[in-house]
């Protein structure tokens, strides 16, 4: 397609020049750069086209950035990017260096808010709004969420609090009936009878009796679609005091065929065929995601009390096939996190075997479930982490490096960490099995390293480590994704002369202190992790040594420091200095011998 508007939209004002019929070719040409580009780099490719026309009108009707709009998470707000002087950029999206596929405050000032997580828009917005009144300032504030958004708790803690505060604001709802995957629970539900009996047009109805109740006043539902119908939803809103609602009504993936098909498939997609829809991505390795759901499938044929929870990502966390096959042992509790865990804590409790398989980076929500509720109470319940590590091109939102440090000080908690795609099989049947307490196991996304899977699952010692290879110049301990590395790092120096032990860790808590007793007796000591140094692996190796008194060990540690910005994972690999050439380097520099040869 031949952009005629788009090269002329250096910002929102530029929009205003346009009537409603040149702003349907504009989100023509929005929606054809948005597919070219994802289909190139990857991306949120249904979420985006869903909401082209509904940016589009937000944009023409409200002034940014003095109006503040505010986005529940970056991945609907591709349009927002195009809209506000980034079109010309548009094409190093979720790329190194490039465009960040979310909100980032230091990328533009229209990005008012920079969130990954859903359900932070609303709260964040109320208190965008409150300073505006006590600055006596008299721009507008809008929250922009998705019906997902209605799933977590948080959402509704600013909507309950803007309802007592009486605060000029407005919460724009699009309605897709999706999160990642198909929207669970009352409020989905309610959501759906209300859209069976759509009201075309702009006047309030009784749209949403609970929000009505709390002080809103409620506009739609509205075709999400309709430019025209938007703008004058928007007009309305802009001229009633106090709370309000915007309901809109749109279909995720709109205007490619193969996504409005598969809106969950291409919710976030690998790059693909455009005519086809078929991603490029060389899946030929098994992913640890879809070990980790096989292995739960033969784990429960066989246990009749083991469970599955996801929180809204059934998909994403492997355990889709679980839910077809065992139906009635599967939930999802939506995009709530914290319910989630304190769910399975009841089931537990009875007895039942409950696996919660949630992103390291959304667990993080659930916090003080695990520590107040679960470890406190030693309820036996099974932590599934996938996303652990570096995942890319989502960037810090989405990267897994804290769940070492945020989950290893708590007590009666054991956290283990597999070598490869067939060690994690083995550790999920080994915590099933573990009746002790909580247990947690933490796995990168992606392809896994290509071992053969053995047929009969079995027990891993819990706590106890294993070693990989003999050395009397340094030990090596890795643990999780950082293994294989460790052991290629060891033949490049053994061809230097140098001779290491490597060891595969597999337990963060507790840690194997016959294994740091005999890494201690060595006298140098490399430890390598992909999570942030503080609090992670590396400190739990120095606190064992300082626990058998072991003085006068050389110690390095290789981890993550900070916030990681988004890129290749290889790449954010060697930044971070998680390679085989800097492992085998800063074991060089540990043993202080810089020869070439043997």
């Amino acid at each position: 397609m031949k952009n005629k508007y788009l090269p002329t939209i250096k910002s929102p004002a530029d929009l205003k020049k346009y009537s409603v019929g040149q702003l349907e070719q504009v989100a023509a040409e929005i929606r054809d750069l948005i597919i070219k580009t994802v289909s190139t780099n990857g991306g949120h490719l249904a979420p985006n086209l869903g909401t082209v026309e509904l940016t589009l009108a937000l944009h023409y009707s409200y002034d940014s950035p003095r109006d503040k709009l505010i986005w529940d998470v970056g991945h609907q707000a591709y349009t927002h990017k195009i809209l506000t002087g980034r079109a010309e950029q548009f094409a190093t999206i979720r790329q190194y260096k490039g465009l960040s596929g979310y909100l980032q405050r230091q990328e533009s000032e229209h990005d008012i808010y920079g969130g990954g997580h859903v359900g932070t828009a609303v709260s964040a917005a109320l208190g965008f709004a409150q300073a505006r009144d006590l600055l006596g300032e008299k721009h507008k504030i809008l929250a922009i969420i998705g019906d997902g958004s209605l799933t977590n708790g948080l959402t509704f803690e600013g909507i309950n609090n803007i309802g007592h505060l009486n605060t000029d604001i407005t919460v724009v709802l699009n309605d897709n009936k999706w999160s990642i995957s198909r929207n669970i629970g009352g409020i989905a539900k309610y959501l759906e009878k209300l859209s069976a009996t759509r009201v075309e047009g702009v006047e309030t109805t009784d749209l949403e009796l609970i929000f009505r109740a709390l002080g809103f006043t409620c506009f739609g539902p509205i075709d999400g679609h309709n430019i025209k119908a938007l703008i004058d939803a928007f007009a309305l809103a802009k001229e009633t005091p106090g709370p309000k609602i915007v309901h809109v009504l749109t279909k995720k993936g709109r205007g490619y065929i193969h996504s409005e098909n598969n809106p969950d498939i291409f919710h976030s997609t690998n790059p693909f065929i455009l005519e086809s829809g078929k991603t490029l991505k060389d899946t030929s390795n098994l992913t640890y995601t879809k070990a980790f759901g096989q292995a739960l499938i033969k784990i429960a044929q066989k246990n009749k009390r083991v469970i599955a929870i996801t929180a809204a990502m059934p998909a994403g966390t492997g355990v889709d096939e679980f839910a077809a096959e065992f139906p009635d042992r599967f939930f999802d509790a939506g995009i709530a996190e914290e319910h989630a865990v304190l769910f399975a804590a009841g089931l537990a409790l009875r007895g039942f075997r409950p696996v919660v398989a949630i992103y390291s980076t959304f667990l993080q929500r659930a916090y003080d479930q695990i520590l107040h509720d679960i470890a406190l109470q030693k309820i036996p319940i099974v932590f599934a982490l996938d996303r652990a590590g570096i995942v890319g091109t989502d960037g810090p939102t989405h990267h897994g490096l804290f769940d070492l440090s945020y989950l290893r000080h708590i007590p009666n908690l054991t956290i283990l960490a597999p070598k490869d795609e067939d060690e994690l099989q083995h550790m999920l049947y080994s915590a099933v099995n573990y009746k002790r307490g909580p247990i947690a196991i933490r796995y990168p996304r992606g392809e896994g390293i290509g071992v053969s899977l053995k047929l009969h699952l079995q027990e891993i010692p819990i706590g106890q480590a294993e070693q990989l290879s003999s050395g009397q110049d340094l030990a090596v301990i890795a643990i999780g994704s950082m293994v294989y590395p460790a052991l290629e790092a060891a033949e490049l120096l053994q061809k230097k002369g140098i001779r290491a032990t490597v060891y595969n860790a597999r337990s963060v808590k507790p840690i194997d202190s016959e294994m740091i007793g005999a890494a201690a007796k060595i006298g140098r000591i490399l430890t390598v992790e992909e999570n942030v140094l503080e609090g992670g692996f590396g400190s739990a190796v120095l606190e064992e040594l300082a626990e058998l008194d072991r003085t006068g060990i050389k110690v390095r540690r290789l981890g993550v420091t900070g916030f990681v910005e988004h890129g290749e994972v290889a790449r954010l690999r060697q930044l971070c200095g998680l390679t085989v050439a800097n492992i085998a380097k800063t074991a060089i520099d540990l043993t202080g011998n810089k020869r070439d040869g043997g």
